[in-house]
């Protein structure tokens, strides 16, 4: 059955991401909205719908079944609760706003209205993550360590998209950005333990804008330590990363050094090299047609606000210790 399907804030640079795999489908693209109506018309044009500078307007003339979202992240709650208020099942971009209260009272909103939101942490879709479940099935996971340096803060003016770089509108750089994704992966792979924050780390030395640049966040659960390491540090292409994963199980060792594969060591020292994908960006298909299937189907998203409250409760967390209080 084919979804009458609108996108709102086309200017996003995530939204070429979830088009594609729309327009793969044969998805109908009803209408679509941004704060910037040149954007929105350019898309429109493309497209052969409506454009609209009010998501509000778009929703009540074209009446959607689905929506995918985004927006600057200061503005995500007021997004996402029209969206909950309109009964429209939506996607919307992380992280739905800039801090956990805000996102809390989304997720406790949308329960209590059985609302359908799904949240993009692709990573839950990654090769990396299926080869833990698939190699160390049962196992314990004793630590893990995720580093994930994206291209420099430019590449976000370049985007049409300066409001990143603006910690008002934004809620700060890297860390909220690309560090939410693995704070995620903690969680899933942690299962009943609960980690909290010990310490982090956020500078903006390197390139000099408003936000951080480069954010290293540490966290324990029962002893076990956690670090994920973000940046927007590396002069290369969009979709070009400097990254390295490692977990350590009861009996392996998984090391992710780039974008293909994957090293598994067991505990005698022999080692396999598995190809799977490790980064985001060519998940955001399957993120696209498996959101779908699972409205359809009746199913929960693969991530929904209660996962992203949980993971902005680090990143609050975080920020409380790496941003020095203000002194008069």
């Amino acid at each position: 059955m084919q979804v009458r399907i609108a996108i709102i804030g086309v200017s996003h640079w995530h939204t070429p991401l979830f088009l594609a795999p729309l327009l793969e489908a044969g998805e109908s693209v009803v209408g679509v909205s941004d704060s910037d109506l040149v954007a929105a018309d350019r898309y429109a044009n493309r497209l052969g719908c409506k454009s609209y500078q009010s998501y509000a307007d778009l929703c009540d003339a074209q009446k959607p079944d689905f929506v995918f979202a985004m927006a600057p992240h200061a503005e995500m709650a007021a997004v996402a609760d029209f969206l909950i208020e309109a009964g429209i099942p939506f996607a919307i971009e992380k992280p739905v706003g800039i801090n956990e209260a805000q996102v809390a009272a989304l997720a406790a909103k949308a329960a209590d209205r059985g609302s359908f939101v799904a949240i993009p942490f692709v990573f839950r879709y990654s090769g990396f993550l299926q080869t833990l479940r698939d190699v160390a099935a049962g196992e314990m996971v004793h630590f893990a360590s995720f580093r994930f340096i994206a291209g420099l803060p430019s590449r976000y003016d370049e985007a049409g998209c300066s409001w990143m770089l603006d910690p008002a509108k934004s809620g700060g750089g890297s860390g909220i950005n690309l560090g939410v994704h693995f704070l995620d992966l903690c969680q899933l792979l942690l299962g009943d333990f609960d980690p909290h924050v010990v310490t982090a780390f956020a500078t903006n030395a390197t390139g000099g804008r408003p936000v951080e640049d480069h954010s290293v966040i540490s966290l324990e659960a029962a002893g076990r330590p956690w670090i994920v390491e973000t940046g927007y540090l590396l002069p290369a292409p969009v979709g070009v990363f400097d990254m390295h994963f490692s977990v350590r199980t009861d009996g392996h060792y998984f090391v992710a050094r780039g974008p293909g594969e994957i090293d598994v060591f067991d505990l005698s020292g022999a080692k396999k090299t598995i190809a799977a994908t490790t980064t985001n960006m060519p998940h955001y298909p399957t993120f696209v047609t498996d959101t779908l299937s699972r409205l359809q189907a009746g199913q929960q998203p693969i991530a929904n606000l209660n996962d992203m409250r949980a993971v902005m409760r680090h990143i609050d967390a975080a920020y409380r210790l790496s941003r020095p209080a203000k002194t008069s």
